[in-house]
């Protein structure tokens, strides 16, 4: 072999394809500055909108005088309600399958709800304009209590649904239910509890948070007279669904609707579902005939746009006296606002919290949500989840560890007595999925060796003494969590949104000098898409990732998909990207046969190219492919190379992990100290291990933020106090823990190559180990559960009421 032949190893290392550690190219734009944010765009004459909103949670609006605002210097119009009438745009659907107000259309049900726009030459104006509308409001009773919505004498919220007794999932059984679902067999489950040796029950609360991305939403709207189209930039983690929407509610042929995501500031399910902000726009521009744009402000986010969690799970758990599980019974009341405006595939109300099982071999299992309506923002987005899955999660999790109090063992013994063995996979959950793979038992134990369980146990009993005596006031809590996590939405069998499967795209086009594009459906907020989706392509057909360029968010050139959100983005768009390379690549071995004059089984693929079985001297490399493409094509093969692909998942992925956090707490402060945090993640097959540790810290910071203070909290009369950064809890560096993070490898059996994701899983797994580090601190005075959010002055209650502070 000449020396300058490269090596294998030298080949691999230039395609960077999976499994390497390459560098984010969207990094170098934005650390320079140059991203492209939807509030960069700016367009010739652009005109902007501002909402009055409504200071009262619930409220019938009596008469909106716009008089002042319109003689204020630079305000065009304002729009209400009865302006949306007359284009038939007063309501829109939601992807829920319920209606919302665009504007408060003779009443407001939320604090800060939209109820008009005012539309100026520039921002200021817009505000001075709002400042000058004049509402008068008759306040009406408000329901924020979620456990007295159902109240015989609650007021009713929803007039427009006055006498309906039926809704998108079925019967209502009072004015302000939304749904009732139920799965799993109920009298199996019955039976089992009443043979039960041990059983236990508790209210488990996961309370009201908000995904707070970095860039709140906006948009800008440009409709054309001539040509009769509408264009928007827009902060849209589903691009071609917003394409769709618009086209439903607005009667816009769908061809003349360009929609465009650029660079996006975090998601998070923040951006999935479609705003009043979006539509006031579209029609300010088509009455205008100018562009408008629309930015909300860091309290309208968290206020007004779509909220997570507020799940209140009555939990119940069947076991033996040795802590063998044997039933599972769970009752959920969801409070979903004043709309129902969840982003859950449309047969799911409650999202997949039917994961509930978790990683345990439950026989039985019944699970029942009402969904209930209140006086507060709609939402119940998948914040940094699948579908309701993180609360699924937190509420087994928990669980468990109660169980183990109950029975006076160990956490981690419980767990591993309970968990689905691995040679029970694929297996069928008493709640209807089919788990595709793990490996949890090595998964668990790796963790425990890691970070010496045992050990820590040790310490943590002779802490305790240490307390007892009076020699210290702090407490220390082991928190356990062990998470499965079902992603990848989803086969279009069980999953659409608005009657669409959701199946997600890819096209793939190869240039004659072997470089390429590929156009994907997904669309990236800060996953590092442009980066891991080259190297899928690299390893596939063997052209090196830096070669490769990733394109997404624009409706016009992108193939049909929808978006990336409940870690759905490698599951389902990874694989379509897979799939359209390994068109591209049996086309190429084609001309390569071709070419060398053998037949195509007579070749094997060899990193970058093929070569000939038995003559490796006789090869033809991708690039040389990727020529002859285009210039000497077999006969009767069309010149070119590209291919498309759309992906419909045949399952879900279930991606799991192992996390533990060691906490101590002082008793007199509340003031906790996250001592160590170790994360094992099974993602399956691994793209690019930079990332995936990247998301990881990203989301056990977001789980730290939830389970540590979090909170979008209303007082009794409706107002919301935790509306900005002054009260909503945020981490920054200085109160964040160090992350400690490891991995076991279980691919996906039926993923064309193997992997799970994994953006999510960190937040879902979080969550519960903090909260259980806690709850176990605390089980040592007494206590069986403490309620999240666990903030200091929370912490310092606990202590006090179970008579460790004077």
């Amino acid at each position: 072999m000449n020396d300058m032949t490269p090596t294998r190893e030298q080949r691999e290392a230039k395609l960077e394809g999976m499994g390497c550690k390459r560098k984010r190219v969207e990094d170098i734009r934005f650390t320079q500055g140059r991203g492209n944010y939807v509030d960069d765009v700016k367009l010739p004459g652009m005109l902007h909108g501002d909402f009055v909103r409504s200071p009262h949670p619930h409220a019938r609006v009596k008469k909106i005088d716009d008089t002042e605002a319109l003689k204020v210097p630079g305000v065009l119009a304002v729009i209400t309600a009865e302006t949306l009438k007359t284009v038939n745009l007063a309501w829109m659907p939601t992807l829920a399958g319920d209606v919302q107000m665009v504007l408060a259309d003779g009443k407001v049900l939320f604090q800060n709800q939209e109820v008009a726009f005012v539309v100026a030459t520039d921002r200021y104006a817009a505000d001075d304009g709002i400042n000058k509308v004049v509402v008068e409001y008759e306040p009406l009773p408000v329901v924020i209590d979620p456990f007295k919505a159902m109240d015989a004498d609650a007021p009713v919220l929803r007039e427009d649904l006055a006498g309906k007794t039926t809704g998108a999932h079925g019967p209502r059984k009072h004015h302000n239910h939304v749904f009732e679902w139920t799965v799993g067999d109920k009298d199996l489950t019955d039976a089992a509890f009443k043979k039960a040796d041990v059983t236990i029950k508790e209210m488990i609360s996961y309370h009201r948070t908000h995904p707070s991305p970095l860039e709140t939403c906006q948009c800008v709207c440009s409709f054309d007279k001539i040509k009769g189209e509408l264009t928007i930039w827009g902060t849209f983690q589903a691009p071609h669904v917003i394409r769709t929407v618009v086209a439903l509610i607005a009667k816009i042929p769908e061809h003349k609707i360009h929609v465009i995501a650029p660079d996006i500031g975090g998601g998070f399910g923040n951006k999935v579902g479609a705003y009043p902000g979006y539509i006031c726009a579209a029609v300010a521009s088509i009455v205008t005939g100018k562009p408008v744009k629309w930015v909300e402000d860091r309290i309208e986010n968290l206020t007004a746009t779509s909220f997570a969690r507020d799940y209140h799970m009555t939990t119940e758990i069947a076991s033996t006296r040795e802590g063998k599980v044997t039933g599972l019974r769970v009752h959920v009341l969801a409070d979903h606002g004043a709309f129902d405006a969840c982003a859950d595939p449309s047969k799911w109300p409650a999202g997949f919290f039917n994961i509930v099982t978790g990683s345990y071999d439950f026989p039985t299992a019944h699970l029942a949500v009402d969904g209930i309506y209140t006086n507060k923002a709609p939402g119940g987005v998948a914040y940094r989840c699948s579908f309701r899955v993180t609360e699924a999660a937190y509420c087994i999790e928990r669980a468990m560890d109660i169980l183990a109090q109950k029975l006076n063992m160990d956490p981690a013994e419980l767990r591993l007595k309970n968990f689905i063995k691995a040679e029970q996979f694929p297996y069928h959950s008493a709640l209807g999925w089919e788990y595709d793979s793990g490996d949890y038992h090595t998964a668990m134990r790796k963790m425990m060796e890691t970070v010496d369980y045992a050990g820590l146990r040790k310490e943590q009993a002779a802490q305790r003494e240490a307390f007892k005596r009076g020699e210290t006031r702090e407490i220390m809590g082991l928190g356990l969590s062990f998470f499965t996590e079902i992603v990848g939405a989803g086969p279009s069998k069980n999953c659409d949104i608005l009657g669409i499967a959701m199946f997600d795209s890819c096209e793939i086009r190869l240039h004659p000098t072997g470089a390429g594009i590929a156009r994907v459906g997904s669309k990236s907020q800060g996953q590092g898409h442009e980066t891991t989706w080259a190297q899928i392509i690299a390893t596939e057909i063997g052209i090196p990732a830096d070669d490769i360029m990733v394109e997404e968010g624009n409706t016009d050139t992108a193939p049909y998909g929808l978006g990336t959100y409940g870690s759905r983005s490698t599951p389902v768009a990874g694989a379509a990207i897979a799939m359209a390379a390994r068109k591209i690549k049996a086309k190429a071995q084609m001309i390569a046969a071709y070419k060398l004059e053998v037949h195509e089984d007579d070749l094997e693929w060899d990193i970058d190219g093929f070569r000939v079985r038995g003559l490796p001297e006789k090869t033809m490399s991708m690039k040389d492919i990727c020529w002859a493409a285009y210039n000497s094509v077999p006969p009767g093969m069309e010149p070119g190379l590209e291919a498309v692909s759309y992906y419909d998942p045949p399952n879900m992925t279930y991606p799991f992990g192992a996390y533990i956090c060691v906490m101590n707490i002082d008793v007199d402060t509340g003031v906790y100290k996250v001592r160590r945090f170790y994360a094992l993640d099974d993602c399956g097959t691994r793209i690019n291990p930079m990332i995936i540790e990247g998301q990881v810290h990203g989301g056990l910071t977001e789980a730290f933020a939830i389970a540590m203070g979090q909170e979008i909290r209303y007082d009794a009369d409706g107002n919301v106090v935790t509306g900005s950064f002054m009260d909503f809890f945020m981490p920054t560096a200085v109160e964040t823990p160090h992350w400690e993070t490891d991995f076991t490898v279980t691919p996906s059996p039926h993923h064309p190559i193997g992997a799970k994701g994994v953006g999510e899983s960190p937040n879902v797994g979080g969550v519960p180990a903090f909260s259980n580090a806690v709850n176990d601190a605390f089980s040592f005075l007494g206590s069986t559960h403490i309620q999240m959010p666990h903030d200091y002055w929370r912490n310092w209650k606990a202590a006090k009421d179970l008579g460790a502070v004077a």
